[in-house]
């Protein structure tokens, strides 16, 4: 397991969420990249933990999904399974399990400002976090194809993951109204929802 999780995490990591691992009995599978999830926790009918990890995460990310996960383990087994998924309960935990993580040995000194800003009160996914989501994306090894919605001008078409077109509208608070071209329903996008620009819209 180590040996696995240092070609997943920052080095002076590993050992500590090896320890976090061992200690609660997690089943730790690491799987091919999901769209809609970064890492998933479920208990077993046999009782066993199973967390997985998207391989396609940078590790700083990596870190941050597993131990994510690992705090809904810790808050179940501690508060009950009637607690809300995201909950204070889960909060507290989450929190809880990442400070011995934020310190310059393990993330790089301008992600630390932005993580312990987000750890004040952590969202249910480090993704619903446009300015972390940003920030972690530098880090990845693959050259980015696609677009952040926040990039594209006031107008644009753009192609989502499952195919369909969206025209950019305007900013309403934190988001970004877009219409469904094939539907003229709107819908409401993160500032860092990454799409494809479309050049040629289809008539």
């Amino acid at each position: 397991m180590n040996d696995t999780l240092q070609k997943y995490l920052p080095e002076l990591a590993v050992a500590p969420c090896f320890e976090l691992i061992k200690t609660h009995g997690v089943h730790l599978k690491i799987v091919n990249h999901r769209v809609t999830r970064h890492g998933d926790y479920r208990r077993l009918p046999n009782g066993l933990h199973l967390i997985t990890v998207n391989a396609s995460l940078n590790k700083y990310r990596f870190l941050i999904t597993l131990v994510h996960e690992i705090a809904h383990l810790v808050a179940f087994e501690t508060y009950g399974r009637r607690i809300k998924p995201h909950g204070v309960e889960w909060k507290r935990t989450f929190q809880h399990l990442m400070v011995p993580f934020i310190r310059p040995e393990v993330f790089p000194t301008q992600l630390l400002p932005i993580i312990a800003n987000h750890f004040k009160n952590p969202k249910a996914s480090s993704s619903t976090d446009a300015r972390l989501s940003i920030a972690l994306k530098a880090f990845d090894e693959e050259e980015r194809q696609l677009s952040y919605v926040y990039e594209l001008p006031t107008g644009s078409v753009f192609r989502l993951y499952n195919s369909k077109l969206y025209k950019k509208g305007n900013k309403k608070v934190k988001r970004y109204e877009c219409v469904e071209l094939s539907t003229g329903r709107v819908y409401l996008f993160q500032p860092n929802a990454e799409v494809e620009l479309v050049q040629d819209v289809p008539r």
